[in-house]
């Protein structure tokens, strides 16, 4: 990206739970009661207008001063952000809605919107000094992470389950990141990585960087309202694994109406899960705020199969707040929801996206979405990362002789 001067907007990092806040500095945890950080800005120091936006780099980083970065010539762009919005007329008509977009994350760098929250936390390790980043993954964040390490010139360490996707596995290991496949749940594989990362002193992107890293999802909000003519729809669904996208949409749509850059209006923010792994719904409708965690997820969207979400209760507030919902959908109809999109709007989406779709449709059948609201659907990682999961449930080539008699009886 071009390179300017900037000022740094950044205040602390305040604690979730307690309030406190603490200096920008290589820390996660509150040290008092333990509560997780984020990064707070002088919002009322910016001085951004729509107009402030108009030539900027069609990237993430076109909103750097919403992002968590002193220095801009530390910044590591593969170019995430800044993806379609696309207007899903055939789509919508199937379902049953006036107006449905499709964000699709699937054409980022590494084809899913885990490049967002990559490129901040990579730029944030080399500011800190880091000597060596990583993470621990179900798939697209190994992917993310291997590709600006690379980029950065970084080592790489990445923690996977042993049984995801071979694509994932393969995308993370040609980018030269060392891949630790491990026996276990994704919920053992992040408590394996936190320990590593604190015996080794890595810079782990969503560990002991996660206040800076959350901030890169948040550009999903900022582009949605760009992309709208700077408004806001009237719902967003979103496939939710561990909350954390979830709650940077919505911490960016209020960013938007903090700025005067869109109107405040009634926006909901949907969860939408896997019934294999579907602890935040199952906290929804029981009324409850605690997010009982799923010890052994099952399902084919692996990328959401995060039993214990790390920012699950924070989810619900979100969803709660913001007068949305949480449903989660069978893996059929996961896989089906996947086939009407691409059939309907050439969009291949990987499970993760299923979801949102099948939800979305589930909701306007039940009537909690109704068929007049402009809706915004997050599709969040390409088809081609979960081959090995979708390949047995589509229809295999026709395999004829080089004759066109051949062709017709196939035809007929």
């Amino acid at each position: 990206m071009e390179v300017a001067k900037t000022r740094n907007y950044v205040k602390a990092l305040r604690c979730r739970e307690c309030g406190r806040e603490f200096p920008p500095l290589r820390v996660y945890v509150c040290k008092y009661c333990l509560g997780p950080l984020e990064v707070t800005y002088d919002v009322k120091s910016m001085n951004l207008d729509r107009g402030t936006f108009k030539d900027r780099p069609k990237t993430i980083w076109r909103y750097h001063e919403l992002l968590p970065i002193d220095d801009l010539a530390k910044v590591v762009d593969l170019g995430a952000g800044f993806t379609p919005l696309h207007r899903c007329n055939r789509l919508a008509k199937a379902i049953g809605l006036r107006d449905l977009y499709v964000k699709d994350d699937t054409v980022n760098p590494t084809n899913s919107f885990k490049d967002r929250p990559a490129s901040v936390a990579v730029s944030k390790a080399i500011e800190f000094g880091a000597k060596a980043v990583g993470c621990a993954s179900t798939g697209n964040l190994a992917a993310a992470v291997a590709a600006h390490a690379a980029k950065a010139g970084l080592p790489c360490y990445v923690f996977i389950p042993a049984n995801t996707e071979v694509s994932k596995v393969l995308q993370a290991t040609i980018f030269g990141a060392k891949v630790i496949a491990v026996n276990g749940t994704y919920d053992e594989v992040n408590r394996l990585a936190l320990q590593a990362a604190e015996y080794f002193d890595w810079a782990f992107v969503n560990i002991n960087l996660r206040p800076y890293y959350v901030e890169g999802s948040k550009t999903l909000a900022f582009e949605i309202c760009e992309q709208l003519g700077w408004r806001t729809p009237d719902h967003i669904i979103v496939p939710t694994a561990s909350g954390a996208l979830l709650c940077a949409i919505w911490r960016g749509l209020n960013q938007f109406w903090q700025l005067g850059l869109v109107d405040r209006r009634k926006t909901r923010v949907t969860a939408a899960q896997p019934e294999g792994c579907a602890p935040i719904v199952k906290a929804f409708k029981s009324k409850s705020d605690y997010v009982e965690p799923i010890e052994s997820p099952q399902t084919i969207a692996k990328s959401l199969a995060i039993g214990d979400p790390a920012d699950g209760v924070y989810a619900l507030k979100v969803i709660r707040e913001s007068g949305g919902v949480a449903e989660s959908v069978t893996d059929q109809e996961i896989l089906e929801a996947i086939k009407l999109l691409a059939k309907t709007e050439g969009v291949f989406a990987e499970p993760a996206g299923g979801v949102a779709i099948a939800v979305l449709k589930k909701l306007v059948e039940t009537g909690q979405i109704s068929s007049d609201e402009e809706v915004v659907c997050c599709v969040t990682g390409s088809g081609f990362k979960s081959l090995d999961v979708l390949s047995g449930n589509v229809p295999q080539p026709t395999i004829i002789e080089p004759v066109l008699e051949a062709l017709g009886k196939v035809l007929n």
